[in-house]
């Protein structure tokens, strides 16, 4: 069963869903900033957030929903303020901020989730944020997904939005969705109970919490969990699907539509990870680490996130330099077992080392495959059969200057 990439589609696509994106007055540069998407009908969901020790107020307060209600109608998301370390008042402020926009929607306020992005440690402006609900409300439209996209961003330069579309015997489901986040970001989400970057996800299937539970653990793991800019985990990271129903069309446990669904969600997790590292703060590489023939994906994993975040690699990257040397140093630093003198490198399809030493390819040839806006880096250890994979970018002037400058 296939679907379809709606590429220009947005968290209102599916039937039933409402968005909004309004400017409140949490940004100095007067841009929008709070942003609302809301079902007409209750909705099953699925949930994963940052394993941050010091996880934000609006993380602790959705997190406490989605382990204790059955549903969900609408979720408030404001950037400029992460209400991050501010204790119990913040704790406070982000019930607050749920129970404005339900008394606004008349909706419990058990039913209104939460998010917030900006800088940490400062208290909401609750005036500000009540104002912003209330616009939110009256704004609420079904083509107001754009809107909502560009009111979550912070030192993004462009929105990330994207649908799909899957056809069914009894009808057609979709599937909207956005994110926000290019910096501070190396997600490790695990879904409830067990950004900064948030993501919203819409969908008009009839499908259960606990085959959305599934999905959403594994689609994370494999997207998300996968991506890295700085190798800095945010106190906010936050994935929220949403499932009203309205398209008539029931997903099966175990069933082709589930299997379709599921392969749908994936795809559409995977752009917008795509999407955030491309975006990444000052970035101007993507860089796909790919780890093969590991014993096992521990090792694969370990040496593929240790290449990724080396400030030295990605400094390299940007200097189109292709000093092999500093991958290698990160293979052996990153606490996997393997035997050096059986490794491969190759950037792209160009051998860079092998059994451990320096393939002979000239320099000159290898800087020509660092010079491409994207390229891969493919490391075979040679030990086994297992494999992990990492999207990254580098580290460029640009990216100092925007967090040296952050505050100020």
């Amino acid at each position: 069963m296939n679907f379809k990439i709606i590429e220009n589609g947005s968290v209102t696509t599916p039937t039933g869903f409402k968005a909004a994106g309004v400017t409140c007055g949490l940004k100095k540069s007067g841009k929008p900033d709070l942003a609302m998407v809301a079902s007409e009908l209750p909705c099953s969901f699925g949930a994963a957030f940052t394993t941050c020790n010091f996880a934000a107020a609006p993380v602790q307060v959705s997190r406490s929903r989605a382990e204790h209600e059955k549903t969900v109608r609408a979720i408030v998301i404001n950037s400029g303020n992460a209400n991050a370390c501010t204790g119990a008042r913040g704790i406070a402020d982000a019930e607050a901020t749920c129970a404005a926009a339900a008394a606004k929607l008349g909706i419990p306020a058990r039913e209104v989730w939460v998010a917030s992005t900006g800088r940490i440690g400062v208290r909401m402006p609750m005036a500000t944020i009540e104002k912003g609900v209330g616009m939110a409300v009256e704004a609420l439209s079904a083509d107001g997904g754009i809107a909502a996209a560009e009111a979550i961003m912070t030192t993004d330069t462009v929105r990330k939005n994207v649908a799909a579309e899957i056809t069914a015997d009894g009808g057609k489901i979709h599937i909207g969705a956005m994110v926000k986040g290019v910096g501070m970001i190396d997600p490790q989400l695990r879904a409830v109970p067990h950004a900064t970057m948030i993501c919203v996800v819409t969908t008009d299937a009839g499908i259960s919490n606990t085959q959305l539970a599934g999905m959403v653990g594994a689609g994370v793991e494999d997207s998300f969990n996968r991506i890295t800019v700085d190798g800095d985990m945010s106190t906010n990271d936050t994935v929220l699907v949403m499932a009203n129903g309205a398209s008539g069309v029931n997903v099966a446990p175990g069933s082709e539509l589930e299997s379709a669904f599921a392969a749908a969600l994936l795809k559409i997790m995977q752009i917008l990870a795509r999407k955030q590292v491309m975006d990444g703060e000052g970035a101007t590489k993507f860089v796909e680490i790919d780890v093969v023939k590991a014993t096992d994906v521990e090792t694969a994993k370990l040496c593929a996130e240790a290449v990724a975040n080396s400030l030295l690699c990605k400094t390299a990257w940007f200097g189109g330099d292709p000093n092999w040397g500093r991958v290698v140093a990160a293979l052996g630093y990153s606490g996997a077992k393997f035997d050096p003198d059986k490794v491969n490198v190759f950037y792209n399809d160009k051998p860079v080392v092998i059994d451990g030493c320096d393939s002979g390819v000239a320099e000159s040839e290898l800087a020509k495959e660092l010079k491409n806006r994207e390229f891969k880096i493919l490391v075979e250890l040679n030990n086994g059969d297992a494999d992990y994979w990492v999207w990254t970018s580098d580290v460029s002037y640009e990216y100092v200057k925007i967090n040296a400058e952050y505050h100020t």
